[in-house]
């Protein structure tokens, strides 16, 4: 056997089979260019679903990493460590927020922000106790608890892993009317995707995100973004919600805040918001180490120019660009996104998004199916252009490959 089938055939050997990765075995990885055990080099057109915005081995992001690791790596939350005011402090203003909660996954966070929401609404909303409700939209993902598959509407996800936590309500994505609907005076908060990645990066129509700030307001309901993936960058702004000027109550980050170095998340809210916790009601040993706050600090630092914001936007407007005419050959049926991100959806007739997501790997471009038909592009911001029309080029090539 060569040695990525040895490596394969080991993992799958010793590995539980939660994943089904496609063939390559990566050994290191530079910019947007992953390398495999045998030299091959491919174009990295996932950027670990956005954990790698700003690419592999980022200097910037490394040298704050090495340089943290030669003084003090963890302290637990028993104590306090010289980075950690800072790390809360640049990444609240960088939200325009006054309080943040640090964790490590973005299923940590998204789970903060449920415990976060319904403590909320308990003490200050007055519900009844047991009997908050968070309203969702149906596609959604926010990771895989056991909570949080208990408001999936994905069979994969769901399926065998009841019995489900209550007190989720599931509207569909989009529409203002099943959401204002479904609101009583025991929600006491919506949780959505800005842009829905998972789904096949699906972006609302135009004035749902404005609606749903209004209802909220309305309401005396918490508007909580879940921007893990859509966030930092992606979209041609800080946030996806920027692109309609709507500001929720919390935000909930994850994946590129660790620059794809350490696994950093967070909770962004106001000071009345995440004010509701008491000293050991929620915490986690490793959220907001040292080594954790020093990597993340450096990614608020890089944003804050706008640099790769702007570069997402420009890229991000040539590629819809060109994916856009690929749309009515008979190859594609539909291109969406927003910034840096699209998810194509693949004729039937011409193979399945793994299918093709194989093919391109053939040629040397690495994406990843999601529902059967869809494959998502979403190279890290530091692509150049000419290595993204290269992959656009592949992509071409596999298409009319018929």
């Amino acid at each position: 056997m060569s040695t990525t089938e040895t490596a394969i055939a080991s993992a799958e050997a010793h590995s539980a089979h939660n994943y089904h990765p496609l063939p390559v075995v990566v050994a290191s990885a530079e910019g947007a260019w992953m390398t495999d055990v045998e030299g091959r080099r491919y174009l990295d057109m996932l950027a670990g679903y956005s954990a790698l915005n700003f690419g592999h081995g980022n200097r910037r992001l490394i040298d704050a990493a090495k340089a943290q690791l030669d003084r003090v790596t963890l302290t637990s939350r028993a104590f306090y460590h010289d980075r950690f005011a800072d790390f809360c402090t640049e990444l609240a203003a960088l939200c325009g927020m006054e309080s943040v909660l640090p964790m490590n996954t973005g299923a940590e966070a998204v789970e903060t922000a449920v415990k976060t929401a319904r403590k909320w609404g308990y003490r200050v909303k007055g519900v009844p106790d047991g009997m908050a409700k968070i309203i969702v939209a149906s596609d959604n993902f926010h990771g895989r608890t056991t909570t949080i598959v208990s408001f999936s509407t994905d069979p994969e996800a769901r399926a065998d892993f009841g019995p489900y936590t209550p007190g989720f309500e599931i509207v569909p994505y989009g529409d203002l009317t099943a959401m204002r609907e479904a609101m009583t005076e025991n929600t006491v908060a919506v949780l959505i995707e800005p842009v829905q990645g998972e789904a096949g990066v699906l972006v609302p129509p135009a004035g749902y995100l404005p609606g749903v700030r209004e209802l909220t307001r309305e309401r005396n309901v918490l508007f909580v973004a879940d921007e893990i993936q859509s966030g930092l960058g992606r979209t041609g702004k800080t946030f996806a919600l920027d692109h309609e000027g709507v500001v929720p109550d919390m935000y909930v980050l994850g994946k590129a805040l660790g620059g794809g170095v350490v696994p950093v998340s967070a909770v962004v809210s106001s000071a009345d918001v995440l004010g509701v916790f008491r000293p050991g009601e929620h915490g986690s040993t490793f959220g907001g180490n040292p080594l954790a706050c020093a990597v993340a600090l450096e990614v608020v630092a890089m944003l804050r120019t706008g640099e790769y914001q702007q570069r997402a936007a420009e890229l991000g407007e040539h590629l819809h660009r060109e994916l856009g005419l690929l749309t009515g050959g008979g190859a594609v049926e539909a291109v969406r996104g927003r910034g840096l991100w699209a998810g194509v959806d693949i004729a039937p007739a011409l193979g399945t998004g793994r299918e093709i997501s194989e093919k391109l790997m053939e040629e040397g471009v690495l994406v990843k199916d999601t529902h059967g038909s869809t494959i998502r592009i979403a190279p890290p911001l530091v692509i150049s252009k000419e290595d993204l029309d290269w992959g656009l080029d592949r992509l071409r090539a596999v298409l009319s490959a018929r």
